[in-house]
């Protein structure tokens, strides 16, 4: 069976608008959460997100090309030139690749939510002449997908995952599978998203999974496992790995990173936006990628957690952890690097990707951040606060998203 390794990395999120700057805020357990600024949060409960600061997508990209896309494909754009950078494919004049067998896997999630409430606004206030030609292309949710494909010549699959915050580990996922079986021998995958708008705000707000008890302490408003914890905060930002087929990688004298070795996809079937409360599906998710992955539940080291820092949330993974890995559950280091980025919806499992990649290269395992009252339901080891050191063999890292998506995948070293 093909082996699927990771030649390339690429991110912009609250911590960070490269993959190592990102990476030593997580060590040193840094909060990416503050004040929200893009709009007038005076009306609305929640007031705090993780923002983007100081990004300046024309560091990496045509500002021509920059003002055709949201928020959510410019971030997508910017951290897939990163990752094609350091995978040595950029230079397009001598690409060692075909494209035809080179494939796009997008997580998405609500799209750009910004161009809709901006020509909304001037369709409501001065008629459809005043609505902008690019407005359909700009919002829908494909986009990113197809402005990686366009830049980089890629002929293959072009296709975007929409499994809410699953959708980054899903797109990782369909990836890693497509090289597996042989439809392409080359991918840039990964998930992306632009939610901190007015309407999106407005309406976690009004479903009350917003945390709104920290509006004066942001960055101690992300609060996974803790009995403190009153929602999860909102964030942007996107994550992108270049995954290659092994041979595809050591004929081009590719740097791998790392390897992905298994996949878990399943679905609660239980409510619209609720988990099942015992994780039995987030349980099956970890299962098979751990039996794809042929490995025993006693060889993972850590879990990267989905961790929203919501009530439902982290009592339901606890209990799916513990299905999953049984006695083991309680060897585990588990965290959620959520407590540092916020929750960046469908790019979240993507740059938790990275961070489980990271953590294995660096023996690192990082912390919860502002675990500081553990919930007596959740009792694993979540790592509170300070991050530690140590091997770590193999990695799962999963994502459970709104309608009862799990996804899980399994990282480990390159070994030949």
């Amino acid at each position: 069976m093909r082996r699927v390794v990771v030649t390339g990395m690429g991110t912009v999120n609250p911590l960070g608008t490269r993959v190592e700057e990102f990476w030593q805020n997580i060590k040193a357990g840094k909060s990416g959460i503050g004040p929200l600024t893009k709009f007038d949060v005076t009306e609305y409960p929640a007031k705090i997100a993780g923002e983007i600061r100081n990004f300046d997508p024309s560091d990496l990209l045509d500002r021509k090309e920059v003002r055709s896309m949201a928020d959510f494909t410019q971030y997508a754009m910017y951290a897939a030139v990163q990752a094609m950078q350091q995978a040595g494919l950029d230079q397009l004049d001598d690409a060692p690749f075909d494209p035809e067998r080179s494939g796009v896997y997008m997580g998405n999630g609500i799209g750009g939510f910004e161009v809709v409430e901006d020509n909304l606004e001037k369709l409501f206030e001065r008629g459809p002449r005043a609505v902008a030609p690019l407005t359909i292309p700009k919002l829908i949710a494909n986009e990113a997908a197809g402005n990686i494909a366009m830049k980089y010549g890629f002929k293959g699959p072009c296709h975007t995952t929409v499994t809410a915050c699953a959708s980054g580990t899903d797109a990782i996922g369909e990836a890693f599978h497509a090289i597996k079986f042989g439809l392409v021998d080359l991918a840039i995958t990964g998930g992306t998203e632009g939610a901190i708008t007015k309407l999106a705000v407005a309406g976690f707000c009004r479903i009350q999974a917003l945390s709104t008890a920290w509006n004066e302490e942001p960055e101690l408003a992300c609060r996974p496992f803790d009995a403190k914890r009153d929602g999860f905060v909102i964030g942007e930002g996107a994550g992108i790995l270049i995954l290659e087929e092994l041979e595809h990688a050591k004929a081009r004298g590719a740097a791998i990173l790392g390897e992905i070795v298994g996949y878990g996809m399943t679905c609660d079937a239980f409510h619209l936006t609720a988990p099942d409360p015992e994780g039995f599906g987030a349980a099956r998710a970890m299962k098979i990628a751990m039996r794809e992955a042929g490995i025993e539940p006693t060889m993972v080291d850590y879990i990267n957690a989905h961790g929203t820092s919501t009530e439902a949330n982290d009592v339901m993974e606890t209990k799916a952890i513990k299905h999953a890995f049984g006695s083991h559950a309680y060897n585990l280091k588990v965290s959620s690097t959520k407590s540092m980025t916020a929750h960046l919806i469908a790019a979240a499992g993507a740059v938790e990707a990275i961070v489980s990649l990271l953590a294995i290269r660096d023996s690192f395992i990082p912390c919860t951040l502002n675990l500081s009252e553990p919930d007596p339901a959740c009792d694993l080891d979540y790592v509170p606060n300070i991050g530690q050191h140590g091997t770590i063999r193999y990695a799962l890292s999963e994502s459970l998203g709104f309608g009862g998506h799990n996804g899980a995948l399994v990282f480990t070293g390159y070994d030949e």
